[in-house]
């Protein structure tokens, strides 16, 4: 759990100095985005790895809503190298209008990072999520797969954008 707080700081802490209120060259949040319905759990399909997830699998974002209106947010794992499940709860909140699925996300003080829904079926069923830059994406289901023809449809949009989808780790989900 040390190990996750303190990557979580260092990606806050970085987040803050780069600015958060962005998003990738060419890419576009959904609009028409109804909070209410992204709600609930997301399971991590793939995503680019980096420091705060790395050797985690079965990783998970409950998103829940807070009294101010505002989103809670807690990611889990497990960590298959230390054998511990690992969790990290933060609060998330839109950067405009609400309609429009441009948010930031904070595990650790005042330092929020870019979270931006760039892709969405209408039943908020999968969802592609982009940071500030192509160096943070991720695909999410509310079930532990995804069918080929959204998976594909999710990297072209990736590609579209710059992202080398190569990078991607596919997320184990045994759990």
């Amino acid at each position: 759990m040390s190990h996750l707080l303190t990557t979580i700081s260092s990606v806050g802490a970085a987040a803050f100095f780069l600015g958060c209120a962005s998003l990738p060259n060419g890419a576009q949040a959904v609009h028409g985005f109804e909070k209410q319905k992204y709600l609930g759990t997301w399971y991590e399909i793939a995503r680019y790895d980096f420091a705060f997830e790395k050797d985690l699998n079965n990783t998970t974002a409950e998103y829940t809503l807070l009294a101010n209106g505002n989103i809670g947010v807690t990611n889990r794992g497990f960590n298959y190298r230390t054998n511990k499940w690992e969790e990290a709860k933060g609060k998330a909140r839109f950067r405009g209008p609400q309609d429009v699925g441009e948010l930031e996300v904070s595990f650790f003080g005042p330092f929020y990072a870019a979270y931006n829904v760039i892709a969405l079926d209408k039943e908020y069923r999968y969802a592609l999520v982009a940071g500030s830059s192509t160096a943070y994406l991720w695909i999410l289901s509310r079930t532990k797969g995804i069918p080929p023809d959204v998976r594909d449809e999710y990297l072209r949009i990736a590609k579209s954008l710059g992202y080398d989808t190569e990078k991607l780790i596919w997320v184990e989900h045994s759990e």
